[in-house]
């Protein structure tokens, strides 16, 4: 028997200029976490969401909060100041939601604004000043631009906090807590967390109104691997694993692709080593200021590059749901990491490649990760970069060499020692744009629940 299809936007009743913008970016029904909140979010009720990275989550807070704020008698009119606020853990996450939230509002005329740190504040006060709908932030930001009253939170009617557990873990609770206490009583919260420890459960207690508990997968512990991602295993010797992943990097249908790595060292000189052999690589990695690891990010997103090596606290916050594959340079340090590291590919209804590469002195940590996951793969062959079988389970063409073109300069590589032709490379930048559809210049005629403001 066939699956049924899953409900669209518009079946579910949301406003025809938000699902117009979805549809300019491809996307026309929904996903299990977004089927599950969307009736309840636009009815005002408050949500504990779980649902693991990669399930839509945005969309399911986001295209409530932007219909709510657009086209709900119970939200005052739009005036400039904040009818709702989402607070992300890091930098990163902030930009990515923001991005999906002004394409989501394109054609509302809705102002979508996002405050972080290592920014200047004086731009983001001017933004403010000029007028904002929806703002995305990270919660010291919030919390300073609050206190020196510049970020005025009496009109918020909804409230987002989106990786409350990451947030627990960086310790923002306290800035979360006097977020929750500056914005008004009467208000929708929806609390969206991987797992629910007592910190996150007590916060939800004390602040949201009898929230409705949602599961996108009931009964799944976080730790699953999904079913649509291959993982191919092997030892592979130090010396030869850029070679290895020079070669993966030339496989049929490969397309954007993260490689992790364990430090940041590691991270730059593995892509400084492919950026030599002519790949289009960027780096993420904590010794890059901010505004580099945003210039790296985009061109990530935007395809300027399409492969992006990056360490695990770097990486959070990447959200992108046509990664092909994902090449593990080390060994995670747990089952929690690998599962987080390889669910960045095969997300979304996606077909995924996971590939580890296994040091010599890291079988037993190997071991340890597919007994906890029941993987089934304790006992791993040894490839290397020339090795028939790495080239028939990667569908690598016959014949390719691991260099593919001449050196290319790549962001966030290890500045030169010395070294002849090569100059400053953290300070160069990719190319910086994005391709935003264009707004449509009518509405779905007979939808009851839109209207056009002016």
């Amino acid at each position: 028997m066939a699956e049924s299809q899953s409900p669209t936007f518009v079946e579910l009743g949301v406003a025809a200029e938000i699902c117009d913008a979805l549809a300019d970016e491809g996307i026309n029904r929904t996903f299990a976490i977004q089927e599950l909140t969307l009736p309840l979010a636009l009815d005002g009720t408050d949500i504990i969401g779980q649902a693991r990275t990669g399930m839509g989550k945005t969309l399911g807070f986001g295209v409530p909060l932007i219909d709510r704020v657009f086209d709900d008698a119970r939200i005052p009119e739009p005036d400039g100041t904040a009818r709702a606020i989402i607070v992300v853990p890091t930098r990163e996450l902030c930009v990515q939601v923001g991005e999906d939230l002004a394409r989501a509002a394109h054609s509302t005329n809705l102002r979508v604004c996002t405050i972080y740190g290592g920014r200047p504040y004086e731009e983001q006060i001017e933004q403010l000043d000029r007028g904002v709908d929806i703002i995305v932030g990270t919660p010291g930001r919030l919390i300073d631009l609050y206190q020196r009253n510049n970020l005025e939170l009496s009109g918020v009617k909804i409230l987002v906090l989106d990786e409350a557990d990451e947030m627990l873990d960086l310790g923002f609770l306290p800035d979360i807590e006097k977020i929750l206490a500056a914005v008004p009583d009467e208000r929708q919260t929806m609390l969206f967390s991987a797992t629910m420890p007592g910190p996150i459960l007590t916060l939800a207690r004390t602040f949201m109104n009898r929230p409705v508990h949602i599961r996108a997968e009931s009964g799944e512990e976080e730790a699953t691997v999904h079913e649509t991602t291959k993982q191919i295993v092997f030892q592979s010797h130090q010396m030869d694993k850029v070679s290895v992943i020079a070669r993966i990097l030339q496989a049929n249908g490969r397309g954007r692709t993260i490689i992790f790595a364990r430090t940041k060292r590691g991270a730059a000189s593995v892509a400084e080593q492919l950026g030599e052999r002519g790949f289009l690589v960027t780096a993420v990695h904590g010794d890059m200021g901010q505004p580099a690891r945003e210039r790296s990010l985009t061109a990530f997103r935007n395809g300027d590059v399409d492969v992006l090596v990056a360490t695990d606290v770097a990486a959070r916050g990447i959200d992108i749901d046509d990664v092909t594959h994902v090449i593990n340079h080390q060994v995670p340090d747990d089952e929690m990491t690998y599962v987080h590291r390889i669910g960045r590919t095969g997300r979304a209804g996606h077909s995924g490649v996971a590939v580890t590469l296994v040091g010599w002195d890291e079988t037993a940590k190997w071991k340890a990760i597919s007994d906890a996951l029941d993987l089934d793969m304790a006992e791993i062959p040894t490839w290397f970069s020339t090795s028939p079988e790495l080239a028939e389970a990667l569908d690598i063409p016959e014949g390719i060499d691991e260099k593919v073109g001449p050196a290319r300069p790549v962001l966030g590589s290890r500045p030169p020692r010395g070294r002849g032709g090569r100059g400053p490379r953290n300070n160069r930048s990719q190319p910086h744009h994005r391709n935003r559809g264009q707004g449509r210049n009518s509405r779905r005629d007979g939808h009851s629940n839109s209207h056009r403001r002016r």
